[in-house]
């Protein structure tokens, strides 16, 4: 049946507005920091049949829209093996190879009947604090298998049909070094799962199933005849990036992600067949993440296409299997963090070649996975995990954003003071990096400087990091930002890894610091067209050097930090002539 515009808007929003109450159930309940401050979970609403997502909440991660359809539909076919799925039941799971991205990704998915019959489901899924494994946090830059990054738990029934089981939780927590928090989650989740089941009811009162369904069909249609139309308005070319992570924490070899991106009139071809095969260390992704990354890459190119699948109707993917990019188990994927931002990056560089005004550079390319762990005084186990900030690439309205959290998602840094609160640490610095921004017309943004002392006798401290060798880049003639950097202190002096960005087990006793120096973002265009009056402010404000003024800008800058600018024009003049 037809559904007008106005009910179809309406219903627009109230859907919506489901997802997101759920984001704000979870958020508000949750124990751990990193869903209640940095807002790393999601929720939405999913097709009954085939998984696909159907609606999004505004406040969940990106990156979860295009996993999530691989994990509910991993339960759908679950559910097939035993029966059907069943009112009241609620199935959990955080395997990465079926629909997930690493084990600290708990998802819960529910049926959602409706006079018997199944009409949608919902899911639910947040990023517990421990889940076992090698390292506390889960971030384990040396693993070589998922046994060594934490439990495995493939989907099961934690209610079935409204019978609670207590003894997956029991199985759980077990597992956990934190157990208190990994409850406290998971009964945010299923909280938020609850509230969305009303008000989906409520929603199915008001205007009826037929009407409803008929809304969620149409959503996704015009989501995909946007795409098209978006993909139309490219010129047809075929065009190739590649980007590099650093290692793969095992071997300190630089690892390739390439793209061949495609356009054929309303049709995308994102081929990654020239990447890397598969590698020792936990830098692999599965074929789900890979889409997922690339959903995100499109939906920052073009920011109008609605949230659902409908999105990548038109994209076609190349994928060898057992590469970097589509590993099965056991092979780890615990970082998969820092391949996707690498996936980001390429598609970013390879669209620039096509439509430079619709891409933007490099953004800072890490999230810097830190965790300490040790025990208070009175014996308690205490975990401390967290990632961090950097600068985003610069674009062709304007200069990147400084410290800004990873374009993966739109989580937000956890604040100092409740990591402080928590923990037993003190933040000593927390501010902008000078001179960490690409070099362009548009300059990069900013990466951050963040300096952690102990407090405690002694902590282990890991760190899962990338972007230590391989700046994040600049676009039509922007220059590269700086590297991640990493140091600690210890008795003998302050130490960097041998790998720059990865190390487990490094020691710190009470007093010393942590401190870690992201990177910024890329540039865009060629740094000598940026204007004095914009490079002069940037040193006012302390994000350039009197020293990178002169040298990446051609800009002069006297003793008494004000322009010289005949000595300005003489040097952009003889650069040019060269």
């Amino acid at each position: 049946m037809a559904i007008d515009p106005i009910t179809l808007a309406i219903l627009k929003g109230r859907l919506e507005q489901i997802a997101d109450e759920m984001d704000a159930t979870l958020f508000r309940s949750a124990f751990n920091p990193i869903i209640a401050e940095a807002h790393d979970a999601s929720h939405g609403i999913y097709d009954a049949v085939s998984g696909d997502t159907l609606v999004q909440g505004k406040s969940g991660l990106p990156v979860f829209v295009g996993v999530m359809a691989f994990a509910v539909k991993a339960v759908i076919d679950k559910a097939a093996q035993q029966g059907g799925p069943r009112e009241g039941d609620v199935w959990i799971f955080n395997d990465p190879y079926d629909g997930g991205t690493h084990l600290s990704d708990f998802r819960l998915v529910k049926p959602i009947f409706r006079k018997g019959e199944l009409f949608c489901y919902l899911a639910s899924v947040g990023h517990w604090h421990d889940v076992g494994g090698n390292v506390p946090g889960n971030y384990n830059p040396v693993a070589t298998e998922c046994f060594q990054e934490g439990m495995l738990i493939p989907p099961v029934k934690l209610f079935d049909r409204g019978a609670f089981r207590q003894d997956i939780v029991d199985i759980l927590s077990a597992n956990s070094r934190q157990p208190g928090s990994l409850y406290g989650d998971l009964n945010g989740q299923l909280n938020a799962l609850e509230l969305g089941e009303k008000r989906m009811a409520a929603l199915l009162d008001d205007y009826g199933e037929a009407v409803v369904a008929d809304c969620l069909v149409e959503l996704k249609r015009r989501a995909a005849q946007m795409m098209r139309a978006q993909i139309a308005g490219l010129p047809s070319a075929t065009v190739s990036a590649e980007d590099f992570l650093d290692n793969d924490g095992i071997v300190d070899e630089p690892l390739k992600i390439a793209l061949d991106l495609t356009i054929e009139g309303e049709r995308m071809v994102m081929d990654f067949t020239r990447s890397s095969p598969a590698c020792a260390g936990p830098v692999n992704i599965s074929r789900a993440t890979t889409v997922a990354a690339c959903y995100v890459a499109l939906k920052h190119i073009f920011g109008d296409v609605p949230a659902n699948a409908g999105v990548l109707e038109p994209v076609e993917f190349r994928i060898d299997e057992d590469s970097l990019l589509a590993v099965k188990a056991p092979k780890p994927v615990g970082g998969y963090t820092e391949t996707i931002l690498r996936l980001i990056d390429v598609v970013f560089q390879a669209v620039a070649q096509i439509a430079p005004e619709a891409a933007m550079a490099c953004a800072y390319g890490t999230i810097n996975a830190l965790s300490l762990a040790g025990h208070r005084a009175d014996g308690r186990r205490w975990v401390m995990f967290s990632f961090f900030g950097g600068g985003h690439g610069a674009h062709s309205a304007g200069d990147g954003l400084n410290h800004g959290n990873a374009p993966i998602s739109t989580a937000t840094i956890p604040p100092l003071e409740i990591l402080e609160a928590a923990y037993p640490v003190r933040f000593t610095q927390w501010a902008l990096r000078p001179d960490s921004g690409g070099p362009g017309e548009h300059r990069g943004g900013l990466g951050a400087v963040y300096e952690i002392e102990l407090l405690e006798e002694q902590a282990d401290v890991f760190l899962f990091g990338e972007r230590g060798k391989v700046a994040p880049r600049g676009i039509l003639g922007g220059h590269s930002a700086a590297a991640n950097r990493f140091t600690y202190e210890q008795s003998d002096g302050l130490h960097e890894p041998p790998m720059l960005s990865k190390m487990v087990d490094i020691h710190i006793e009470r007093g010393q610091k942590l401190r870690l120096e992201t990177p910024g973002g890329g540039g865009y265009g060629e740094p000598f067209a940026r204007p004095v009056e914009s490079v002069d402010r940037d040193h006012r404000l302390g994000y350039v050097s009197r020293e990178q003024a002169r040298a990446a800008f051609g800009v002069v800058i006297g003793p008494d930090g004000s322009i010289d600018y005949a000595a300005t024009s003489e040097l952009r003049a003889r650069e040019a002539a060269q």
